[in-house]
């Protein structure tokens, strides 16, 4: 049977001539904006006037409009509801519309205070700015919305021209109103001012979060303003963005194309204005460690700094078509560049005739049939991709959003089962199984084998939040036949070393033929031992034993004597199958077999005297019981372990439910437990 090819479209069937196939692809909206030479907008253009071209191949205009704002005057007070939808405020005589209709001919500016990068006195200075614009230089045809990043992303106004909602909603940013992080230092302290301080951890890390949460902030943003085909303006209030590592270069190119998307320009606005950077530092620090304020190198490095955090501002505003301002304490600047960007501008849209979904950035250019005239308009965009066009950074940060997101996928049935045993001292081995039913991993024909690849992600967090455990891993499945594995189940098996406490495990899978995501997630309490009337391990019941191919001798306890247990994650068994029962007990007493009456008084501790065995209970009745086994040794003494591992012959058992009771008694201390698990036996 093959497969047929992604992104093809069957032909329509000759004999019957009335059935017709349609393809519809994504509009693709340009908006231009047209100036003579000196500098006028140019309002008279028809659609006849534009030719539009995609990697120097010429389009079809699909849609054509028009955009004039500065000729905009309203009767009263509009307020549309975009980014959220809330009741308009009693008493206000805004009226509520969430049709495009509602936007036509409208400036929509959204002003966006990041809290988290500001200082008080900033978030002050932009407020003021903001107040600013709403008193003197607000237009009729500007309906305005506030945005804010705190601790969390909240719209304090959706978009309205009501002064009175925009200033209540910016006299809210006091200096008190700060919710953000501050930046921290990182890296060495050389060339930082020395407060006398306690010393605190390099919070690099935490730096790399906030970045993100900023940038994903935005990409939040436009796709909430992904609605409309007007042009958006977004004029971003920030203290700075420093990025750190190949994560937030991911990070920030997926933000810049949702705003692409998104028909957002990005108008970024650094609010510490124009800054001294005075070798040794300003008058209100304290002074400098090191040797480097006197070679010079510490004033290089604050520059460096400086640069950096304004590089992010600068990518942001250029490759959305908007305009970053730097060192300038004229913040009005920025209201004006917006409104004179969007005075009055035409929409084009096309429907481009490469119908890949492949994700690349496609060249657009515009041309003009009336010459002396000047064309402003984005260049480009990133095309629509599916799973398979996605890069390697893309698939790597759909699986750890995912590990992270709290609304877990399950469009890829997944299990998972963990245990745990004692290594040495306080450390214990927790193996994992993660299994997927063979029936949901599609497969592609290669030459003789079927193959598929799944991602797996996953992590341990403790009690207290932190993580404790991290896993990433790729599992290449190649078989003869996949039908084979369609009526099975693939199994991946791993572990993490954890101490004793109480733990939270999540694993996220993908197959990567159409990208199907799947989670679980559970929780772990490895105990302590101390309190224990007996010392044992999680028991594991498995069917499967196959050669082990690990190298470490002692890693994992399920692997011994050259073979490794296959834990059976959903405890299903077949009445032909034999079922393997794997336990350990740690420290077990030892005896002075006082029940012999020829020992001597006083007589050392010689042995242990460890009973097992397992029931198998239906209700209330034992329907049957294996014969009993005596352990006199600890066999595993690189642990101070007795391993048990029980071999059950299920045609022994009728097919059902059962209750396995696993009877374990130390005789030599007295002590006894008798852990139950639950399986099934299914015909064979």
């Amino acid at each position: 049977m093959t497969a047929p090819a992604i992104g093809q479209t069957a032909p329509a069937p000759t004999d019957n001539p009335g059935f017709t196939i349609r393809s519809r692809t994504e509009l693709v909206v340009v908006n231009v904006t047209a100036r003579d030479r000196s500098g006028n907008i140019v309002k008279d253009l028809k659609a006849d006037d534009f030719t539009i071209l995609e990697e120097n191949k010429q389009q079809q205009i699909a849609s054509f409009d028009i955009e004039t704002t500065d000729a905009v005057a309203l009767p009263e007070a509009a307020q549309v509801q975009l980014l959220k939808t809330v009741p308009a405020q009693t008493g206000s005589s805004a009226t509520s519309a969430t049709t495009p209709e509602a936007f036509r001919n409208h400036r929509l500016i959204v002003l966006f205070f990041d809290l988290s990068s500001m200082d008080a006195d900033e978030i002050d200075r932009a407020a003021q700015a903001g107040l600013k614009y709403v008193d003197k230089q607000m237009a009729p045809a500007d309906l305005v919305s506030v945005v804010s990043l705190g601790n969390t992303l909240q719209v304090n106004q959706d978009f309205t021209s009501d002064h009175a909602l925009l200033t209540h909603a910016l006299q809210a940013f006091t200096a008190g109103s700060s919710e953000g992080f501050d930046a921290g230092s990182t890296g060495t302290t050389e060339g930082t001012a020395d407060t006398a301080a306690a010393f605190t951890a390099d919070d690099t890390e935490f730096n790399i979060f906030n970045t993100d949460r900023r940038l994903q902030a935005l990409r939040s943003v436009a796709q909430a303003l992904s609605k409309l085909d007007q042009k958006k303006s977004l004029i971003y209030f920030s203290g700075g963005i420093e990025r750190t590592g190949i994560e937030n270069q991911s990070q920030l190119r997926a933000a810049i194309n949702a705003a692409v998307k998104a028909n957002l320009a990005i108008y970024a606005a650094d609010i510490r204005g124009l800054q001294a950077i005075v070798p040794g530092g300003e008058a209100q620090s304290a002074s400098m460690r090191g040797s480097s304020v006197y070679s010079g190198r510490a004033t290089v490095s604050a520059f460096d700094s400086n640069a950096t955090s304004q590089e992010t501002l600068v990518s942001l505003s250029g490759d959305t078509g908007g305009r970053a301002f730097l060192d300038s304490n004229d913040f009005g600047k920025v209201f004006t560049q917006v409104q004179q960007d969007t005075a009055s501008y035409y929409v084009l849209g096309y429907h481009s005739s490469n119908p890949s979904r492949d994700g690349r950035f496609r060249r657009i250019t515009v041309k003009i049939n009336r010459p002396g005239l000047k064309l402003e308009y984005r260049k480009g965009y990133y095309a629509p991709a599916d799973f398979q066009h996605s890069t390697q950074d893309d698939r790597e940060r759909q699986l750890t959003e995912e590990l992270a997101s709290e609304l877990p996928n399950t469009d890829l049935p997944v299990f998972l089962a963990a245990g745990y045993f004692r290594m040495n001292g306080d450390r214990f081995y927790v193996p994992i199984s993660l299994l997927v039913p063979g029936s949901e991993i599609p497969f592609t024909s290669n030459s003789e084998q079927d193959k598929a690849t799944l991602d797996v992600i996953g992590e341990v967090i403790d009690e207290n939040k932190r993580p404790a455990g991290q896993l990433r891993d790729t599992v290449k499945l190649a078989v003869s036949t996949s039908q084979a594995v369609r009526s099975k189940n693939v199994q991946y098996n791993n572990g993490f070393t954890l101490t004793p406490g109480k733990y939270h495990i999540k694993f996220v899978l993908r197959e990567n033929q159409t990208g199907r995501l799947g989670s679980f997630e559970t929780d772990l309490t490895i105990p302590e031992f101390k309190s224990a009337p007996v010392k044992m391990s999680s028991v594991v019941l498995a069917s499967q034993l196959q050669p082990s191919t690990s190298k470490r001798k002692g890693a994992n306890p399920l692997v011994r004597d050259g073979s490794e247990l296959i834990p059976s994650v959903t405890r299903v068994f077949s009445s032909g199958q034999h079922l393997y029962l794997y336990f350990e007990v740690y420290d077990p007493a030892k005896s002075t077999a006082a029940s012999d009456p020829k020992a001597a008084p006083g007589a050392k501790p010689s042995a242990i005297r460890l009973l097992t065995n397992v029931s198998f209970l239906q209700g209330n009745a034992k329907t049957y019981e294996t014969p009993l086994v005596q352990a006199n040794e600890v066999n595993t003494p690189d642990r101070h372990a007795a391993a048990f591992q029980l071999d059950v012959p299920l045609s022994q058992l009728k097919p059902g439910f059962y209750t396995c009771q696993v009877n374990v008694v130390d005789d030599a201390a007295g002590r006894f437990a008798f852990p139950r698990l639950t399986l099934l036996i299914r015909p064979q």
